[in-house]
C-alpha cells in the first residue's frame, strides 16, 4: 500500500450505502472510492489499484460472487470484505470460499466494517510464516513448541484439537468456513460434525464460559473466528 490513506474501493448500487460507507470510513481515514456497478468497479481497480473492496453481492450487471471470482481466477490479491443481507448464509460461505477476506451483514455498523477492513488489511501485510508466539486476552499458542496457555496455566489438547487452534491462530481475527477448517484438519471428504464436536471440547478447556465464548466465536452458517492478537 502507498501514498499517506488507504485506498478503498466501494461497489455497491444503493447510493444510501455507498454515502454511508464514503462518509464513515473517510472519518476513519481512508480514502474511498465508488462503483455502482461490475464494470465501473473492474475500471477502477484495472485503473487506481484499491488497497481494499468493499463489495456488495448483489449488483445489477455480474452477482458479486462472479466478480469476486473474476478477480481471483485474475490473481488479484487485494483484500475483499463482502457485503450480504442477513439471510443470505450460502452465500456469503461461497464469497469466502471464493476467496473473501471476511463479511458484513447488512444493517451494519461502520465501526464493525472498519474493525474488518483493519483485519483484512492486516493479515495481507503479515510477513511469510509465523510468529513463534500467537496471544489474545489470557490465551497463548506457542507454534513452535505446540504449547497452549490460559491465563498462564498450560492446557493440554489432543492432536486434532491443537490443529484446530492452530489453523484459526494462524488467521485470527478472520472468519474461516466449516469448509475450509475441515479440509485443513481433516481433509476434504470430512464431515462437518467431527468439527463441531472439537470446536465445543476445545472451548471446554480455553473458555471461562464455553456457552459464551470469548475466543472462539460462531459465525452462524459460515463458520468459526479466533479473537485478534493483541
Amino acid at each position: 500500500m502507498t501514498g499517506s490513506a488507504v485506498k478503498i474501493l466501494v461497489v455497491d448500487d444503493e447510493p444510501p450505502i455507498r454515502k454511508l460507507l464514503r462518509v464513515g470510513l473517510t472519518a476513519q481515514g481512508y480514502e474511498v472510492q465508488e462503483a455502482p456497478n461490475a464494470v465501473s468497479a473492474r475500471r477502477l481497480v484495472a485503473d487506481d489499484k484499491p488497497d481494499l473492496i468493499v463489495l456488495d453481492l448483489g449488483l445489477p450487471d455480474t452477482p458479486g460472487h462472479d466478480l469476486l471470482q473474476e478477480w481471483r481466477d485474475e490473481g488479484l490479491s487485494i483484500p475483499v470484505v463482502i457485503l450480504s443481507s442477513r439471510t443470505d448464509e450460502a452465500g456469503i460461505v461461497k464469497a469466502l470460499e471464493s476467496g473473501a477476506d471476511d463479511y458484513v451483514t447488512k444493517p451494519f455498523g461502520i465501526n464493525e466494517l472498519g474493525a474488518r477492513i483493519r483485519v483484512a488489511l492486516r493479515h495481507r501485510l503479515q510477513q511469510q510464516g509465523e510468529k513463534a508466539i500467537f496471544q489474545t486476552g489470557g490465551l497463548s499458542v506457542d507454534l513452535v513448541k505446540r504449547i497452549v496457555k490460559v491465563d498462564s496455566e498450560e492446557i493440554k489438547l489432543s492432536p486434532k484439537e491443537y490443529d484446530i487452534l492452530r489453523v484459526l491462530a494462524q488467521h485470527a481475527g478472520k472468519v474461516l468456513t466449516h469448509q475450509f477448517l475441515l479440509k485443513q484438519v481433516w481433509g476434504p471428504a470430512a464431515d462437518v460434525q467431527y468439527l463441531r464436536v472439537y470446536i465445543r471440547q476445545l472451548r471446554q478447556k480455553i473458555e471461562q464460559s464455553p456457552d459464551q465464548p470469548h475466543y472462539i466465536t460462531t459465525e452462524t452458517g459460515v463458520g468459526y473466528r479466533l479473537r485478534e492478537p493483541d
